[in-house]
């Protein structure tokens, strides 16, 4: 290395962005990589020590904090990164000063202090530069202005890994010998398992309550039958329990003279969504992108710190992507509004800019995620980006964009209509100006509380509506329906829920989702969570030896505290201790009365096949297992062929195997399907028949299928000699159009109406 004495040396945290970075700054500028975090916490745990009172003393040797001394940490290098350190260390003596770079982010702050401490530089020599975008403006702008490094960012980062590090290395060799070894809990993932398995609980005891509706098919004599919904019966909300009640309002009705008492017109605004911030984008990736967040959040890390693109060179194409705050800059507004309207016209451009206000408890230390430069358009990019990529950039692009775009505009009709005692009312709208709807399109689950009316039905177009007008009665439709419980957590939806409830942050959602996944402790099933057998057990001895731990509402107190720590308000000691002396309380009683899977086992409904005593989930060496509970008398044992249901066990079927053998039902990831009931001597397998015949050869049966991404679809078995194909479930059903020569009619389930059976053919409707 040459003289160097005016040199500065700037480190960040990956290869990929030295290089985006080194090509904007001069030859007296070295820009290394830290490659990640060069100091933690000692990695192996040693067994604990406990006092004659049995309190356990933890100190440095073992847990890397002493809990004695202010829950002093104990850092070492990170091993395999000595020779990182060993050559910053060397550059490092070599310059003037030294630029700490790394992400703008509570870990990027704890890197920074790590680095500062190991380089062997005096302190006002070390400097702190942080920027939200790696284009040349912000970097230079950043170098320019130095600062220096955040205690209080770099103590909440500390504290956040003490509690971690306090809960794993206590709680989990109690689960190794409570349950079985190699097992782990989060402090925070924790918390996200017992969401899951006490949202799935819920769904498993929800009892459907049955109740009815009742529309009315009508028409003027100059429109199209439409529907109106009975809403009020003699000025009381209606309330139909059974079918009774709905044929006698049915039977009431009929008598009636329907006529258009009011009707209400006025424009509605659809406002669009705010730019992305790193929950929105994981949930949207994985809705519309069928991309996890995990993965999500590395092709965004790829995209923020540089992608080659031809003779530019390495660019950052997106602002820092761990965000909480949708604030924008107001140079990126007011390009984002002179793109709108040069590409799609003035009129998409509205009076003012939109601006979007944060959540409470937002850090509100980056701006959204949003494209650093309109100049790279996706279609521009796309050359130099795999598919993934041009997919979450193109997301990204298209979210932004239609953020400051104007609103959509429809125009909206109710109207309430008469017949003697009852009150019918049908709503429908119609888009007038499609705004932000044109660069991107809103998902339901996205447009939730966004200004859309759930009685809306867009799209509809209704009769020019008079006050007076009388109407015909075509068709009176009492439906069936049942109460339905929430749904089980997708990835999306746990995110939010997480978000929601104020547990975890931006850097963690995606670590939480996989992390719990990676312990076998959920599976995803139909694109659903599904706690295991394990995660079941886990979550209930959690909840009972620490409540407090597994409380949403005490980790989200917890959350709070690490944002009030890098405010200033809240000193790290004064946050571990409210945590830890509650918590270890609880860890020595739960070393007492935790109950032990190992030792007695968890009783099932299940009898043992050889002498008719219970079955028991127990652990062992490799795993959960079934067993007898006479063992050592019987030794009947049986493995968990399903851990996701407790009902995993085959179910006898009436078909019989090419073998001769039954076949029985059995669940796979892709549902159920049928198997030789002597597998594995005989592996032979189907899909489940519906039982309806194909309608277009007449030789074979409709079964359940699946696409390449999972779709579930029905098709004849005759394929490739037929080719017939529909979505939804057939149902030997003839339609009851006379017109219509359709023998199958299809299952249909709407917001609106429930379920409902539907011709494939002329659309008519069955209930």
């Amino acid at each position: 290395m040459k003289d160097t004495a005016d040199k500065t040396l700037l480190v960040v945290e990956s290869p990929a962005k030295a290089k985006t970075i080194k090509k904007y700054l001069g030859p007296n500028f070295e820009v290394k990589a830290s490659i990640g975090h060069v100091k933690d916490l000692p990695q192996t745990a040693t067994k604990s020590k406990e006092k004659p009172d049995g309190q356990v003393k933890w100190n440095g040797p073992v847990l890397g904090v002493d809990v004695t001394a202010g829950f002093k940490p104990y850092y070492q290098i990170i091993p395999g990164k000595e020779k990182v350190i060993t050559e910053l260390r060397n550059i490092a003596q070599k310059v003037s000063r030294v630029l700490l770079a790394t992400d703008p982010d509570r870990e990027g702050e704890a890197i920074a202090w790590h680095l500062s401490e190991e380089l062997g530089k005096p302190q006002k020599s070390i400097f702190r530069v942080r920027f939200n975008e790696l284009t040349e403006k912000a970097i230079k702008k950043a170098v320019a202005n130095p600062s220096q490094l955040d205690a209080n960012r770099y103590n909440a980062q500390q504290t956040r890994r003490i509690l971690d590090r306090i809960v794993g290395y206590q709680i989990s060799p109690l689960l190794w010998d409570k349950v079985q070894y190699g097992l782990s809990a989060g402090r925070v993932q924790s918390v996200a398992l017992r969401l899951i398995v006490d949202r799935n609980l819920e769904i498993e005891t929800f009892v459907p309550a049955e109740f009815w509706t009742v529309s009315a098919q009508l028409a003027r004599s100059d429109s199209a039958p439409f529907e109106a919904k009975l809403v009020q019966m003699d000025k009381s909300k209606v309330e139909i329990p059974n079918w009774v009640r709905a044929n006698e309002i049915t039977q009431h009705a009929s008598k009636q003279i329907f006529t258009v008492s009011e009707v209400k017109r006025k424009e509605r605004n659809r406002r669009p969504l705010p730019p992305f911030i790193t929950s929105t984008l994981q949930q949207e990736a994985s809705r519309k992108l069928r991309i996890s967040p995990n993965r999500a959040m590395r092709i965004a890390q790829q995209l923020y710190e540089g992608i080659e693109l031809g003779q530019h060179g390495s660019i950052g194409l997106i602002t820092y992507m761990r965000t909480d705050d949708p604030r924008v800059a107001p140079e990126a507004i007011e390009a984002a509004r002179k793109f709108i309207s040069e590409s799609y016209g003035p009129q998409y451009v509205p009076v003012k800019p939109n601006l979007y206000k944060s959540k409470k408890g937002a850090q509100e230390a980056h701006e959204a995620i949003r494209p650093t430069s309109l100049e790279f358009t996706p279609e521009r990019v796309t050359p130099f980006l795999d598919k993934q990529q041009k997919d979450l950039y193109t997301l990204i692009w298209n979210r932004f964009l239609a953020s400051q775009a104007a609103p959509a505009l429809f125009y909206m009709t109710t109207a309430n209509i008469v017949a003697g005692d009852l009150l019918f009312r049908v709503s429908g709208s119609v888009m007038k100006f499609d705004g932000f709807t044109r660069i991107y399109a809103v998902s339901s689950e996205e447009d939730s509380g966004n200004g859309q009316d759930e009685k809306d039905n867009p799209g509809m177009i209704l009769p020019d509506f008079k006050e007076g007008d009388l109407l015909l009665l075509k068709q009176l439709l009492p439906r069936q329906r049942f109460t339905q419980p929430l749904p089980a957590f997708n990835e999306a939806s746990l995110i939010k829920e997480l978000e929601d409830r104020g547990i975890g942050r931006p850097s963690t959602y995606a670590e939480i989702v996989t992390t719990i996944q990676k312990r076998k402790y959920v599976e995803i099933v139909d694109k659903k969570f599904q706690p295991t057998v394990l995660g079941r057990i886990i979550a209930s001895l959690l909840v009972e030896s620490f409540p407090d731990l597994v409380n949403p509402q005490f980790t989200a107190e917890m959350e709070s505290s690490l944002d009030l720590i890098e405010e200033g308000s809240e000193t790290m000691p004064q946050a571990l201790d409210k945590f830890y002396e509650p918590f270890n309380s609880a860890f020595v009683e739960a070393k007492k009365s935790m109950k032990s899977i190992k030792r007695d086992g968890i009783q099932t409904k299940e009898h043992c096949p050889l002498c008719g005593k219970s079955v028991m989930i127990r652990a062992g060496r490799y795993g959960l297992f079934l067993g007898c509970s006479s063992y050592p008398e019987c030794s009947y044992t049986q493995k968990l062929s399903s851990e996701a249901s407790s009902d995993s066990t085959p179910v006898p079927t009436d078909k019989v195997c090419s073998c001769g053998a039954p076949m029985v039902l059995r669940k796979g990831r892709s549902g159920p399907f049928l198997a030789c009931s002597r597998y594995p001597e005989c592996k032979s397998s189907s899909p489940i028949s519906t039982g309806v015949l194909c309608p277009k050869c007449g030789k074979g049966d409709v079964i359940q299928k699946r696409t390449k991404r999972g779709r579930m679809f029905y098709g004849c078995s005759s394929y490739p000699e037929c080719d017939f194909s529909m979505w939804s479930k057939p149902v030997a059903t003839e339609c009851p159009n006379p017109d219509c020569d359709s023998l199958i009619m299809e299952e249909k389930v709407s917001k609106n109406e429930g379920s409902f059976l539907q011709c494939p053919k002329c659309k008519t409707k069955k209930t």
